[in-house]
């Protein structure tokens, strides 16, 4: 269990950094958004893959579930809901802006300065 779960961290991270490096705007958000998935994946992991065990400790219970990765999982993902809105709306304007949805600008071509004769 341990493995398929470090293997699809592994493949959301690579997946998500092969898309955060393309020159298009929703590549970068989709990788974006697929690396923050490997975050919550890891920290939900680092808790302990425990199957039905409580999070809290009673009395006779000697395996427990830690709640504090649960906690981070969950406010991760609502964080990285609204920083999704946002850079959603930030490359929209873009696109709407130059009609292209290119990370990378093209290069402004200088002009020469008239030199002054003095």
């Amino acid at each position: 269990m341990e493995l398929l779960v470090a293997s699809a961290i592994g493949v959301m991270t690579a997946a998500g950094m092969y898309l955060v490096l393309r020159l298009r705007t929703f590549p970068v958000i989709l990788g974006m958004s697929l690396l923050t998935y490997a975050v919550n994946v890891f920290l939900f992991a680092s808790g302990r893959l425990t199957i039905g065990a409580p999070p809290i400790l009673r009395d006779g219970v000697t395996t427990y579930t830690d709640p504090l990765p649960q906690a981070l999982v969950l406010t991760a993902i609502v964080i990285s809901f609204g920083m999704t809105a946002v850079v959603v709306m930030i490359g929209l304007g873009a696109y709407l802006g130059s009609d292209d949805d290119h990370v990378d600008d093209a290069p402004v071509p200088r002009t020469s300065e008239p030199e002054d004769p003095a």
